[in-house]
């Protein structure tokens, strides 16, 4: 059964729209009849891109002028569902805005958020979100029985996006309700980390490192074995909290999710906060001297021995190349 209209929380830098969006429209395109985005900033830059991903309509609420996305986009949908000219469906990304829109737009319409969604499938005349819970462990099946707009927000990396050949979409702008205290709100300055090389969650190849390493100068290995073959490194939960790395860097529950085609986990033993992160790539290759390290489960490749032999040669190998 499909759903009338469904909208996604679009997000785009410099013209480029973000992946989450893109497999947002991708799972939104077989449930709903249109399937339109809102987004901040300019709309014109990136409407044929996201026409051609399956957007038939890009609500703009215009420039920021340095002022929270989160409150504005919030607050545009919340006035359209008041008018009757809103979603029936909102699905938002599992990113820091996506889930600052989720938040505030559940309090505007008291109506509640669904999290940590993977899959979405139709119950009748509602959409059941499919989640892992007690870390991956079991799945549900989750429903509201709210009136009103639906809210979802969904994990990376859950959906393929898939170009459709769309013509460019239609543009047009939504007006910004009372923002209240937030709208006062300036951002002063951003941060935005320097990397070489594919995003962590983008990239074919990831190279992860684990506690298995032993101490934080031992990481150059990976950063270095991901550079020999053009993929991204990562790391596990546990040398992200010990400061060996930053936190882009984590893969995992509270991390990154990732499925890249080859995934390379060195001295990781495989907790399931991390299985969870990387578990759904289409190759994994698993370095860890226990015999009995639970990543060996899901590996496809096992290669029982020490990282501080293994990885050298298999840099010099490369390098030899």
């Amino acid at each position: 059964m499909g759903f009338s209209k469904i909208w996604v929380h679009g997000e785009a830098s410099d013209g480029v729209v973000a992946s989450i969006t893109l497999e947002l429209l991708a799972k939104a395109r077989e449930l709903a009849d249109s399937v339109e985005v809102v987004i901040a900033g300019d709309a014109d830059s990136v409407a044929a891109e996201l026409g051609d991903h399956g957007a038939s309509v890009v609500h703009s609420i215009g420039p920021l002028d340095n002022g929270l996305a989160g409150p504005r986009i919030a607050s545009a949908i919340a006035d359209a569902c008041s008018q009757g000219s809103g979603p029936d469906v909102l699905l938002c990304g599992t990113t820091y805005d996506g889930r600052d829109v989720a938040g505030r737009l559940s309090a505007k319409l008291d109506t509640p958020v669904i999290t940590n969604v993977v899959d979405l499938k139709p119950d009748g005349d509602r959409l059941l979100a499919h989640e892992p819970v007690f870390g991956g462990t079991k799945d549900v099946f989750t429903g509201t029985t709210a009136e009103g707009l639906d809210i979802f927000v969904v994990r990376p990396k859950s959906f393929a996006a898939e170009s459709t050949g769309g013509d460019p979409a239609s543009v047009s702008t939504l007006q910004v309700g009372d923002l209240g205290g937030t709208g006062a709100a300036v951002v002063k300055d951003q941060f935005v980390e320097e990397s070489s090389g594919p995003r962590l969650d983008e990239a074919n190849i990831v190279v992860s490192g684990g506690r298995g390493l032993g101490e934080p100068d031992k990481y150059e290995m990976i950063e270095k074995l991901a550079s020999l073959v053009k993929g991204a490194p990562g790391a596990s939960r546990a040398v992200v909290d010990a400061g060996w790395v930053p936190y882009s860097y984590q893969v995992g529950q509270t991390g990154k999710v990732v499925k890249p085609t080859v995934y390379l986990a060195c001295g990781i033993s495989g907790a399931t906060q991390h299985l969870v992160g990387m578990k759904g790539s289409a190759n994994i290759i698993a370095i860890n001297k226990d015999e009995e390290a639970p990543i060996f489960g899901i590996a496809d490749l096992g290669i029982v021995g020490d990282v501080h032999k293994v990885l050298p040669k298999l840099i010099e190998a490369l390098e030899a190349q």
